[in-house]
């Protein structure tokens, strides 16, 4: 049984990872998470552990590069430059852009394209506000969702902060009939510093970690898995498929 539990709020897409974000009326959800969503990434070019890309949590300085399309005819997911900090406006390729981070971060660097993403756990991040505003009020801070990176906001019906652990193992739809877009959730969203910086300034509120740890043993959010590809779209209305805890056959049931 299909159970409404909200509707989207917002929608978020990072083109380079760890740098400022898009937010968006409109995405395609494909195999791979949001058409476009951090397709590319900075390699620290000495690091040889399987986790070479630079991140916020290194470089909290990425958060205030901002990646835009300025060319005609470009790529219409991917961004052709960045601007900087400074306000400087450097191509996404260039050796420019490269010197400056790596500068910033005091080792070389290299900007990588994956036609599949650069990403933590899984393709597809939701939150919902309710979830951000009460760690806002725990942390005395406002609550602010792009700290917390992800996709899709929701808005929901029943307002629960971090009711989306109820969501493991069940799927959610956006929008109407059977072409909705559709992800099975797959893992509570493990926090990490990188909450505690702000992304407008960059600047450290430990505090918000703090509180992440002290209200939900350090969850807040999930990842998902593509089961259908689609539209997302703002206001779209939020179904949820719940798993029953039934055993037939040593598969796990859905409602």
């Amino acid at each position: 049984m299909l159970i409404e539990i909200g509707h989207v709020e917002a929608i978020f897409r990072y083109p380079v990872k760890s740098m400022g974000g898009e937010r968006l009326e409109v995405a395609k959800l494909g195999w791979h998470g949001l058409d476009g969503d951090r397709r590319l990434a900075f390699r620290r070019i000495d690091d040889r552990s399987g986790f070479p890309w630079l991140t916020a949590s290194k470089l909290p300085d990425l958060l205030l590069f901002a990646p835009h399309r300025r060319e005609d005819g470009a790529q219409v997911d991917l961004p052709t430059h960045i601007r900087t900090p400074d306000g400087e406006e450097m191509p996404v390729f260039g050796e420019d852009l490269a010197s400056e981070v790596g500068r910033r971060h005091g080792a070389p660097v290299q900007m990588m394209q994956l036609n599949h993403g650069i990403f933590d756990e899984a393709s597809i991040s939701v939150i919902a506000f309710d979830t951000v505003r009460e760690i806002g009020r725990l942390a005395g801070r406002s609550p602010d969702v792009r700290r917390f990176r992800p996709n899709v906001v929701v808005r929901l019906l029943r307002s629960v902060p971090f009711q989306e652990d109820e969501w493991l193992g069940g799927v959610l739809s956006f929008g109407e009939g059977d072409a909705a877009a559709a992800i099975t959730v797959t893992m509570r969203d493990v926090r990490c510093s990188m909450v505690n910086l702000d992304p407008d300034s960059a600047g450290p509120a430990p505090e918000v970690l703090k509180a992440v740890v002290r209200a939900n043993q350090n969850n807040a959010g999930i990842y998902g898995a593509v089961t259908r590809i689609g539209r997302l779209a703002v206001g779209q209305t939020i179904r949820l498929r719940a798993p029953i805890e039934k055993r037939k056959g040593g598969e796990r049931q859905y409602r």
